[in-house]
């Protein structure tokens, strides 16, 4: 009994001891974690680990988040603001962008958002036109040209984000990036409620689009305003041909139309910046009136007029901006915020999307990110990777260009095709690019100066291949001869992933 008894007392101490020692070891990893927590600079808290911070949920940020987070990276995304979007853009996403969203595993997002299936342009220019029909034979009859409302695709994909376990979305607005030693550690934000945070991780992508507040410390932009949009919504109106997008070549503004829900329809107006009317003063409803309407299709003329009394004009800024960025460790700079095409291409999701692919891709055989410098020289090959994806040259509207490819268009065939095909994002290339617009100039030229040549058709010659060339020279140069033309020829197209050996061995 009395053994009983000591090995009964024994038990009893042993409990005890055993509750005292995980009483005092939650106390202290409590304490630990608070540490964590203390205040990295000033009144900044800092916030949970993560692989890779995303700042951004837009087209390129949702994306990016999904597939990085089903490829099992923790990722923290951060965006401004978490309601739909309503913008004038980013409402057409091309064949070769549905096709890259497709391979995403977000194929999906285009369903059940009222999407239009749109399968080239119809170009008009004094009463004829010219069609441009998307290379689509090859493909399945779903791929197309979708056209849709910005911010139901954009919070589909959001939502698909939010589905992955180890992606988590927050609402906040990134005031700067945390850089030391060189290398950008995270970031600063504050949160909805304007309390000062901070995050950390091995990378910060930033994906914040063509307004970003971060680009600066990224690259050097030098960002070209040649003209605005003034967008309306037609209703209840239909196109000459409903399967495809109507471009009106006239002036002084060209006109674009396109659908964006069943019952839709987008109008964009293209006015130069030098002379963009006052919405406020009546002076764009009096523009569009009087200078824009009787341009516009008989069928589609009582819904313009509707549209524009409605008083709905929204008016946006068409950027371009060419890619300069600087390699940062620990930071990485995508889609618009890294580059912006005229709306006109209507190649910016696409170029995001394909952005997606490509660096979901290269960070794939990486298991650790840790080591900023190394990471950062092996993803300087996105930079000459991404201009095989798409490219386009941008520019002023110009009545000659504007003929000259009007002209080229219309001889169909391999002409046609060929500058669909690049359009389309399907077969992007900026050799076929540069192929297209000095073929384009040879037709102008020739269109110009034959059969008679006289003094003032080799002017107009000169001064047409003088428009094309500062066009396209300017922006190859800032793109860069050889990683648009000749890729193999850069270094940086042969990086091999930090720690390659290991992973292989």
């Amino acid at each position: 009994m009395a053994d009983q008894y000591i090995v009964g007392v024994a038990g009893v101490l042993a409990c005890l001891l055993g509750l005292i020692f995980l009483y005092f070891h939650s106390l202290l990893r409590f304490r630990g974690l608070s540490k964590l927590r203390t205040p990295a600079t000033g009144n900044c808290d800092a916030v949970g680990a993560a692989d890779i911070i995303i700042v951004g949920a837009g087209v390129a940020g949702a994306a990016l988040a999904y597939s990085l987070g089903k490829d099992g990276r923790r990722v923290r995304v951060i965006e401004r603001d978490f309601n739909a979007p309503d913008r004038i853009a980013g409402e057409c996403l091309m064949p070769g962008g549905y096709l890259k969203l497709i391979e995403l595993g977000l194929g999906d997002c285009v369903d059940d958002i009222d999407a239009r299936h749109v399968l080239g342009l119809v170009v008009y220019k004094h009463g004829k036109d010219a069609t441009l029909s998307f290379p689509l034979e090859k493909f399945e009859s779903h791929v197309a040209a979708k056209c849709f409302h910005n911010g139901r695709f954009v919070q589909r994909l959001r939502d698909k984000a939010a589905s992955v376990h180890n992606v988590s979305l927050e609402q906040g607005t990134v005031t700067s990036l945390i850089q030391e030693n060189g290398a950008v550690k995270g970031v600063h934000y504050k949160d909805k409620s304007g309390r000062l945070l901070t995050a950390y991780a091995p990378l910060t992508v930033v994906c914040d689009g063509c307004f970003s507040n971060l680009r600066r410390s990224l690259c050097n932009p030098k960002v070209d305003v040649p003209s605005h949009f003034a967008g309306l919504v037609l209703s209840n109106c239909k196109l000459p041909n409903e399967s495809y997008g109507a471009l009106i070549l006239a002036e002084p503004s060209p006109i674009l139309f396109y659908p964006i829900s069943s019952t839709e329809m987008r109008c964009l107006v293209d006015i130069p910046s030098r002379n963009v009317p006052s919405v406020s003063d009546g002076a764009m409803v009096h523009y569009l009136k009087s200078l824009v309407a009787p341009k516009v299709f008989p069928e589609l003329y009582p819904a313009f007029i509707s549209a524009i009394e409605k008083g709905n004009i929204r008016v946006m800024p068409n950027r371009i901006m060419a890619a300069a960025p600087n390699s940062i460790p620990g930071a990485f700079l995508i889609g618009d915020a890294l580059n912006i095409r005229h709306p006109f291409t209507g190649g910016g999701m696409t170029v995001a999307l394909s952005d997606v692919v490509l660096l979901r891709d290269l960070l794939r055989p990486l298991r650790d990110l840790s080591d900023a410098s190394a990471v950062c020289k092996y993803l300087e090959s996105f930079y000459t990777l991404r201009k095989v994806v798409f490219s386009a040259p941008t520019g002023p509207v110009m009545e000659d260009i504007q003929q000259a490819c009007f002209g080229y268009l219309r001889l169909g065939g391999v002409f046609a095709n060929g500058v669909s095909a690049i359009f389309s994002g399907l077969y992007p290339s900026p050799l076929s690019m540069a192929f297209h617009l000095f073929a384009i100039v040879l037709y102008g030229v020739g269109r110009s100066v034959l059969p008679f040549p006289s003094p003032k058709c080799l002017w107009n010659g000169a001064k047409l291949v003088w428009v094309a060339s500062s066009i396209l020279l300017p922006f190859i140069w800032s793109e860069g001869v050889r990683q648009m033309f000749f890729p193999l020829t850069v270094p940086a197209y042969y990086r091999t992933p930090p720690g390659s050996r290991s992973i292989t061995a």
